[in-house]
């Protein structure tokens, strides 16, 4: 595989087809990324494409850092465009938590029996719905890091932030990730609920 600094290069230069190849290899995190940040999957492909063209344009820009975390910088800013835009509807209340059924963390796990596949389903809807209550930045760290897999590095290079910074902003996120599902934990599926919470 070409690495990202050949093909930033080429698409400099004029090459469509070198851009077109770093959208295919980061289509799917951009997307995921905005999907979590937004929680809509039309916003979030919306988003993606217009942080795709917005990268396009500025790839002049782009000195001294890693495209990816670039370009997570670029989709997350879009994404709290379209969030400061939409500031005048509800905010999520827990009706919203079946927003999209059909967006769950993983796809279908090769022999997963119906059950197990529900009760994941019901688990990644609580989790997103505790994730869309946190504040921005903390949303923001979770999803990098414990969704998308990111190290501590890739998530200050793309947050433009210290290592000490998104150390505790995730840490706050994750208390306050824990505190929101132990207050609704009689929504989780029952083997995730603390022991000894539950009626006799």
């Amino acid at each position: 595989m070409i690495d990202d600094t050949r093909l930033v290069t080429a698409a400099r230069s004029g090459e469509v087809a070198a851009f077109n190849q770093l959208v295919l290899q980061y289509q799917g995190l951009a997307y995921n990324v905005a999907y979590r940040v937004l929680g809509d999957s039309d916003a979030a492909a919306d988003a993606t494409q217009d942080a795709f063209i917005k990268a396009y344009k500025a790839l002049d820009g782009l000195r001294g850092e890693s495209f990816k975390a670039w370009l997570l910088r670029i989709v997350t800013n879009t994404c709290y465009d379209q969030l400061r835009a939409a500031k005048r509807r509800p905010t999520y209340n827990l009706d919203d938590v079946l927003t999209e059924p059909e967006h769950t963390w993983r796809l279908v796990e090769p022999g997963e029996r119906p059950e197990e596949a529900a009760e994941r389903l019901e688990l990644s809807r609580m989790l997103q719905w505790a994730i869309n209550q946190l504040p921005e930045e903390q949303r923001l760290v979770v999803i990098l890091s414990d969704v998308e897999g990111l190290s501590y590095e890739e998530i200050a290079e793309s947050m433009g932030t210290s290592l000490g910074t998104v150390k505790s902003r995730l840490s706050r996120a994750r208390a306050k990730l824990r505190d929101l599902l132990q207050q609704r934990q009689e929504l989780l599926p029952r083997r995730y609920r603390l022991i000894g919470e539950e009626p006799n």
